[in-house]
């Protein structure tokens, strides 16, 4: 299943400080909930992991992320990377761009990404991915926003303790329950009639 997720937000904050941020995969990885730098392989290239919980299920994926493009004077950072679940039950592979802009007060940051996701995470369906997406960038830019922000107002940068594991179940019981639906009727060799009803506006499937 191939995803395509735009994103865009303001940080009080100038470019620089905001470009050395987001090109530090190690605070990167501090406001992603269950995410961890593991290994620094080269210059552009790093190992990590990253843990997701449903209800009582946990999964554990480990990958690579690499920078294939760093420009420091536009402002734009082209990456790669991907990952498998450790027990082999499918991955996801991505590339990302990100561009910052100067604007009043700050900087504006425009993400765009192309998502493949294989084996059970695709089970899960768009709506549910979209959803978790959503939950992730949410919870990252808040961070990333209190670290930065925070250091420029003199406030403490840290929001408390990091979440150990990505909590799915958070984002609703109701579309925990359709994505588990889904994932079910899938596995047994039913349908995916309510595959439609989940989609949101957020993502937009690749052709």
């Amino acid at each position: 299943m191939a995803i395509r997720i735009e994103k865009t937000f303001t940080v009080k904050a100038p470019p620089g400080e905001v470009w050395a941020f987001l090109t530090d995969p190690e605070k990167v990885a501090s406001c992603l909930p269950g995410a961890a730098i593991t290994e620094k392989v080269d210059d552009r290239t790093y190992a990590g992991t990253m843990k997701v919980k449903l209800g009582p299920v946990s999964a554990s994926y480990k990958g690579r992320l690499r920078f294939d493009r760093l420009d420091d004077v536009a402002k734009v950072a082209e990456l790669s990377g991907g990952g498998e679940e450790t027990k082999g039950k499918g991955g996801a592979q991505m590339r990302m761009t990100s561009r910052l802009e100067e604007v009043d007060g700050g900087t504006e940051v425009h993400v765009v990404s192309d998502v493949e996701v294989t084996g059970i995470l695709a089970q899960f369906g768009r709506g549910m991915i979209d959803d978790v997406s959503d939950q992730m960038f949410d919870k990252f830019t808040a961070k990333m926003r209190t670290s930065l922000e925070g250091d420029r107002s003199g406030a403490p940068g840290g929001d408390g303790e990091k979440e150990e594991a990505l909590d799915v179940g958070s984002i609703g019981v109701q579309a925990g329950k359709r994505a588990i639906g889904r994932a079910f009727r899938k596995l047994s060799g039913g349908g995916d009639e309510e595959e439609n009803e989940a989609g949101t506006d957020h993502g937009k499937e690749a052709q």
